[in-house]
């Protein structure tokens, strides 16, 4: 099991909280960034501790929930540590896992209804990174331990 990050501005609350629980009865390890509400927030308050948090080593992985998924993909992308990959299907999800080894999951609450970002999540826990000719790519752009 691992220890996840996970954020969410106001537009992604709903869908952050049905993840929470999602993962916390897979057995997860969850720390909860916030927000803790419907009311406007700004997202790279949120998507910035999750990244500094997985950055940081003291998350295994990061998931964060916004409207688009885009604003907080962008946010937690800033830090060097970080592969940040939005995801709309288990098969996006799976190739960022495989070819990029995302550390950090963005979901659109707009886009992905809870079964679907459920079945996202699972997918994306549970595939490893493929290594191989990938390593040489992702070390062009990041910090890969």
């Amino acid at each position: 099991m691992m220890k996840i990050a996970l954020g969410a501005d106001h537009k992604g609350y709903a869908l952050k909280e049905k993840i929470k629980k999602y993962l916390q009865e897979q057995g997860h390890k969850v720390v909860d960034f916030g927000t803790d509400s419907e009311v406007s927030t700004d997202y790279p308050d949120y998507g910035m501790k999750v990244a500094q948090s997985v950055a940081n080593q003291e998350a295994d992985r990061g998931i964060t929930v916004c409207w688009t998924g885009n604003g907080m993909n962008m946010v937690v992308n800033k830090l060097p540590e970080i592969r940040g990959a939005y995801a709309l299907s288990e098969d996006m999800a799976k190739l960022t896992r495989e070819h990029n080894d995302s550390n950090i999951l963005a979901l659109a609450s707009k886009y992905v209804e809870p079964d679907l970002a459920f079945r996202i999540v699972k997918v994306w826990l549970e595939t490893d990174f493929d290594g191989g000719r990938h390593l040489p790519r992702i070390k062009k752009f990041s910090i890969h331990k």
